[in-house]
């Protein structure tokens, strides 16, 4: 049979080639600057205490999203998979929604909806709860782009996993709570991994979807892209390569930690079946 695509060697080749130029080229030389900062430089730059506050709310706040957008995630898959309803096909169109929409324009409309004068923000506003130029509103801007990763990763699992298994634990007398536990959870947990890993991994460089309705205060809602920005303004690109090489530092662990534990969970799973 005559494949449509060259053989192995040359399609590995051209496929490397391509990725060498347009992601692991411009990495490469991030790794670089970085590392010709010295540890003098490093300090520098880390002593800096609102570089401190910048990556201190970029990490919590991308940790939280990540976390929230998971279990939401994981309930969205569910209800799009295990139910029929009217409207079902237009609510899955609407979860890849996110990745379409330009950043920007996310972010103006978040802040419409969330700012002390919109729908939602005036709501809260007269309680003295602040979302909008607050952290709470990074995190609602981050949970939003970060959402469809977690529903897309878990779908596909919930479509082949079926109903088989819980109809047999329902039937030996397993409560939902414990079918949920015993049966289901398990096989869920790897997607459930990769999905809070893509998103907390993503949110980490989101920046236009942020800058809108976070403020942009130093010490208070500036977030770590945004002060690379800054930096690159002031010319001050040391500071800029060393803040961008711990976000991209941090992206990578946090993937590279996920698919070393996805082989193990597995494993686990296939000796205790």
């Amino acid at each position: 049979m005559r494949h449509p695509l060259p053989g192995f060697g040359l399609s590995l080749g051209l496929g490397m080639a391509w990725l060498g130029l347009i992601v692991l080229l411009p990495l490469a030389a991030l790794v670089v600057r970085a590392a010709g900062l010295g540890g003098e430089g490093w300090m520098h730059v880390l002593a800096d205490p609102r570089v401190r506050a910048s990556l201190f709310l970029s990490f919590s706040a991308s940790a939280i999203a990540a976390v929230i957008a998971s279990l939401a995630g994981a309930l969205v898959a569910w209800v799009i998979v295990r139910y029929e309803f009217p409207g079902r096909r237009l609510m899955d169109a609407l979860v890849d929604l996110p990745f379409a929409l330009p950043t920007a324009v996310a972010g103006i409309a978040l802040t419409a909806i969330y700012s002390p004068n919109g729908w939602v923000g005036r709501l809260f506003d007269p309680h003295g709860i602040k979302i909008a130029y607050a952290p709470a509103g990074i995190v609602i801007a981050l949970v939003f782009i970060g959402l469809p990763f977690a529903v897309r990763t878990l779908q596909p699992v919930l479509e082949t996993l079926g109903r088989d298994q819980e109809e047999a634990a329902a039937s030996l007398g397993a409560s939902r709570f414990t079918t949920f536990r015993r049966v289901v959870l398990p096989e869920l947990a790897p997607a459930l991994l990769t999905g809070f890993s893509l998103a907390f991994a993503r949110a980490l460089g989101e920046y236009g979807s942020v800058i809108f309705i976070a403020g942009n205060l130093p010490f208070k809602t500036e977030i770590a892209p945004l002060l690379i920005t800054i930096r690159l303004e002031e010319y001050d690109y040391d500071g800029a390569v060393a803040i961008a090489a711990l976000l991209l530092a941090a992206s990578f662990v946090c993937l590279l930690a996920i698919n070393a534990l996805i082989p193990a969970l597995t494993a686990g799973k296939r000796r205790d079946g």
